[in-house]
């Protein structure tokens, strides 16, 4: 049986209809719902074994990004995520999803004050571009993910498009213990578009089940979406990643 997927849309998102696109073709059976259907009934998230926050400018960036979006998550559905995550189900972020869900606390996940922060990107300019990435072995996420025949590679690359993707730690030692913990999954490889702290382009919280990164993976989950897609040879990545994640 297909896992049913949601897919949480609010104003300003504008992701959900190739995020929706993109499970499907990864085996999931992908349903969006406005965020007024689950603050209204949040039973309702009880019946999906995945959740996906998509990008966009959820309530037009006002107080930065995803700052709005999670407050209204904090003030009216905290108790049904937290009983989501605990379950094991799988939480993902991506872009504005992945600025939520840090706004949140929810990642890292260590409690008390905000460790990390995503802000505007060094170079002062909005970066919509491919970068090259690297899937770091070592992660909780790689090792969950591994021990159940995952065909995902280690360099490749994927889309982002963002003005405020810039990953920063609280302090030196913030960096250090997402490190011990093995919480970065994604870095930049060679290129850091926005100047992110140690090149970080996604991280997890300490179980691995609730997962950000600023690069699209539904924007390449087929050969013809890469700009040089005719010499393209592999597989794209966007796809085996959420497969991956899907079928664990």
């Amino acid at each position: 049986m297909k896992i049913r997927a949601l897919i949480l849309k609010a104003p300003g998102t504008n992701c959900d209809q190739e995020t929706s696109w993109a499970l499907e073709l990864a085996g999931a059976f992908p349903e969006t719902k406005y965020l007024g259907e689950l603050v209204e009934n949040p039973a309702l998230l009880d019946q999906y074994g995945f959740l996906f926050l998509p990008g966009g400018f959820s309530y037009g960036d006002y107080l930065g990004s995803g700052k709005v979006l999670a407050l209204m998550l904090e003030s009216s559905l905290a108790e049904a995520l937290a009983r989501f995550i605990e379950s094991g189900r799988r939480v993902i972020g991506v872009c504005n999803g992945f600025q939520v869900l840090v706004k949140l606390g929810m990642l890292p996940g260590w409690g008390g004050e905000p460790a990390v922060t995503l802000t505007f990107n060094d170079s002062g300019r909005f970066q919509c571009r491919w970068v090259h990435c690297k899937f770091e072995s070592s992660s909780v996420l790689s090792a969950q993910l591994a021990t159940r025949n995952s065909q995902l590679a280690t360099l490749f690359e994927l889309p982002v498009a963002h003005g405020e993707g810039r990953f920063l730690g609280a302090s030196k030692t913030v960096i250090q213990k997402l490190k011990r913990g093995r919480q970065v999954f994604l870095r930049y490889q060679g290129d850091n578009p926005n100047g992110s702290d140690d090149m970080i382009a996604g991280i997890t919280n300490l179980a691995g089940n609730v997962i950000g990164l600023m690069p699209h993976p539904e924007r390449f989950v087929s050969a013809g979406q890469h700009y040089n897609w005719h010499h393209q040879k592999t597989q794209p990545w966007g796809l085996e990643f959420l497969k991956s994640i899907i079928k664990n």
